[in-house]
Formats: C-alpha cells, sequence, structure tokens
C-alpha cells in the first residue's frame, strides 16, 4: 500500500497508532511533542509520503479521506477485512481503476485505489 499523505487529527492516539500500524501496516517514523498539550505522529507506509497523526486541543477531529495506491485491492481488501478493519464501500470499478473505502477509528475514510 503507498500511502501519498495526509495530516488527521485524532481523539485517541493510542488507538489511531494501533489501528494504522496493526491494521494498515504502517510504521512508526517519529513522535514528537511540539508544545504543551501536542502530540505528533508520523507514519509511513511505502515509498516517501506520510500519515501525521496530531493529538490536541485546538482541532476537531477528523479529515474527509486518505488516498492509498494498493497492487491487488481485492486481496487488500480482504486482509484487511481479517484485522478487524470495517469497509465501508466493497471494491468498484472506476475510470482510472477500482476503488474502495473503509474507516478508521476516528471516522477517516480512506480510499484504496487500485490503478489499471
Amino acid at each position: 500500500m503507498k500511502v501519498k499523505y495526509a495530516t488527521i487529527i485524532v481523539e485517541d492516539m493510542d488507538e489511531s497508532i494501533k489501528f494504522y500500524t496493526e491494521v494498515m501496516g504502517l510504521e512508526i517514523d517519529s513522535q514528537h511533542n511540539p508544545q504543551p498539550g501536542a502530540t505528533i505522529t508520523l507514519l509511513k507506509g511505502e515509498g516517501d509520503a506520510m500519515i501525521e497523526l496530531i493529538k490536541n486541543t485546538e482541532n476537531e477531529t477528523g479529515l474527509f479521506s486518505v488516498g492509498m495506491d494498493v497492487e491487488d485491492i481485492n486481496t487488500t481488501v480482504k486482509e484487511l477485512k481479517s484485522k478487524g478493519a470495517r469497509i465501508t464501500m466493497e471494491p468498484i470499478p472506476i475510470t482510472v481503476g477500482t476503488l474502495a473505502f473503509l474507516e478508521d477509528p476516528n471516522g477517516v475514510k480512506i480510499a484504496l485505489i487500485q490503478h489499471h
């Protein structure tokens, strides 16, 4: 799975880290506490893109979606289901390939795209 880039404001950092590492297969790149009450965790998948999880008291949680490229969408969806992921839209054909959606613990939509 290739992560493009996204910043997500989270309510529960530990639950979010667990989801992105155990279910989505990403790895923690670094963690920071830039100011009191703020925590940042950078997660990395294949390639150079990152997901930045931020927990603070200033922003509402969430993000519309995160886009990830996958090589085999059906296998990926099956694997994610086996790990407890909530698939909200099964794979469907689109102009550029095949698309599916799932949600993380914060309700953020994750688009899985297999290009032609």
